[in-house]
């Protein structure tokens, strides 16, 4: 790379505000794995219910939002929500469509946590559930109270991988005009064509600074939390 490719790399950033852009999708991932988290507990506690309604509700969401495309589901937010029903959660133009962004995420992954949990359920050993009933807890205080704290450790590497899919896929926010790494890098390639090389690679590198560190710890923490039996 020779001081003339260099020159116009650093022109490039000079203009364009990448951090930004990586900023935002942080912002995206930050609200959208809040939200997926609530709603995908309450989708997990419904899932492993004794009630069969609210069971066959959990699986529905579960295999309904699983199997549709998070470009539709973004799209849908912006232009079905407020496009076509007028549903504003901002009156500031930028925020309402980041919220909309935010909403989409969240309850595209709340199936995935929703899962993630469930696989953690599974390493819960059935005694406690029946100690549970057999002191008198019904199920939501036996699902409070002792299952779902002890899911939870079992379920951080599934809910860390979660975490990485979100993190990646907050590009498609983009879909609903939100200004983040994914528009911006098309406008870098089409005002700077000429070190396209160099604008894949900053953000290639970008994300795998982002990812790597959450993938290294949750790892970490899913060994610390596992619990031998």
């Amino acid at each position: 790379m020779d001081d003339g490719y260099l020159a116009q790399f650093s022109s490039l950033f000079s203009q364009f505000d990448v951090l930004g852009a990586f900023g935002t999708n942080l912002a995206l991932t930050f609200f959208a794995a809040i939200g997926s988290l609530a709603i995908g507990t309450v989708l997990a506690v419904m899932r492993i219910s004794p009630v069969p309604s609210l069971r066959w509700a959990g699986g529905t969401y579960v295999t309904f939002l699983r199997n549709t495309p998070l470009t539709i589901i973004i799209v849908f937010c912006a232009l079905g929500l407020w496009g076509q029903l007028g549903i504003t959660l901002s009156s500031d133009f930028q925020t309402n469509f980041f919220r909309l962004a935010v909403l989409g995420l969240a309850v595209y992954h709340a199936a995935f946590v929703c899962e993630a949990l469930r696989s953690g359920v599974n390493t819960v050993p059935v005694g406690q559930a029946e100690a549970a009933r057999a002191i008198g807890l019904g199920f939501g205080q036996s699902a409070r109270l002792v299952i779902l704290p002890q899911a939870f450790r079992g379920a951080v590497a599934p809910l860390g991988n979660v975490l990485i899919a979100l993190i990646k896929n907050s590009t498609v926010a983009a879909a609903a005009s939100v200004p983040e790494t994914s528009g911006l890098m098309r406008t870098m390639i089409e005002n700077r064509p000429d070190v396209i090389l160099a604008i894949f690679a900053t953000f290639a590198l970008g994300y795998v600074v982002v990812v790597v560190p959450v993938g290294l710890a949750t790892t970490a923490l899913s060994r610390r939390l596992s619990v031998a039996r």
